[in-house]
């Protein structure tokens, strides 16, 4: 599997995921390498994170502000100082052309040279450290992510009243796909490993320390497929174009037909997501 490769020069990377926590799950350490490298990662939590409780002495809204913070906070200890909250309700995200149209106002203000996503089309998994249904919220989230990347981002015509709103069409140029079936890219996560699991465990309304044993485990399954002591992988689609003002990573071809082409589906890598 291919080791990411540093990009020439700073830049902005957005990532969109449905819950308070899903980050720090799945690509908590990938965020803390690109901060340390003096790129700016901004976060769009979808979702309010209300469902995240069973006990009934737990109000709707005080969770909700809990896991806020929480997410606050985690995002400081991997470098992430600018978290948005897009307040939809959780558990029941559908991927709306509200939604789309929420994420493409976020891409065209932001501009970001790298989105990053949770795969809409994992439904299921199964390996021999856990089964599981992926969260219909982590593919809403996904697919409505997707297509704000393309074709909304970037198509004038689309959503016509964010042009109003002065957001100007962007080309996105390159996508991460976490959860992914057929990981192609890996980011070498070992110098963070420690501060990884330390965001995770800051969401302490949802996990217990041994939660962060666990990750650390997939995340140490995930190094040894790379060659390295930890790591965590992505499916990688870049849309590089010359007139880009963006940085091309180093060592990257520009030429469509070497980019890294569509793979068949199997089961996701275990250092993915697993969350609420």
């Amino acid at each position: 599997m291919e080791l990411e490769k540093p990009l020439a020069s700073p830049s902005t990377i957005l990532v969109v995921v449905a819950h308070p926590d899903d980050i720090e799950f799945g690509i908590g350490g990938s965020v803390a390498v690109w901060t340390d490298a003096g790129h700016t990662v901004v976060y769009c939590i979808v979702t309010d994170g209300a469902a995240g409780s069973n006990d009934p002495n737990v109000t709707r809204e005080s969770l909700i502000e809990r896991r806020r913070q929480e997410q606050i906070n985690a995002a400081v200890l991997v470098g992430v100082h600018d978290v948005r909250f897009l307040g939809y309700p959780d558990g029941m995200l559908q991927p709306t052309l509200e939604l789309r149209r929420d994420i493409t106002r976020l891409i065209r203000e932001l501009k970001p040279y790298r989105v990053i996503l949770m795969d809409p089309t994992t439904i299921m998994v199964k390996n021999e450290q856990f089964d599981y249904i992926n969260h219909p919220d982590h593919r809403a989230a996904g697919e409505a992510a997707l297509y704000a990347v393309f074709p909304s981002a970037e198509t004038r015509p689309i959503f016509p009243e964010l042009l109003a709103e002065g957001y100007e069409p962007h080309h996105v140029s390159e996508l991460y796909i976490s959860f992914a079936h057929q990981p192609t890219l890996a980011v070498d996560i070992s110098s963070v490993i420690d501060r990884k699991v330390a965001a995770l465990l800051a969401h302490e309304s949802q996990l217990i320390a041994s939660v962060g044993d666990m990750v650390r485990g997939w995340d140490e399954q995930a190094g040894k497929e790379a060659g390295v002591p930890y790591a965590e992988t992505f499916r990688v689609l870049r849309f590089i174009r010359e007139e880009t003002p963006s940085p091309v990573p180093i060592g990257a071809t520009t030429t469509p037909e070497e980019q890294p082409t569509d793979e068949s589906q199997s089961s996701p890598s275990k250092s993915a997501s697993m969350m609420s």
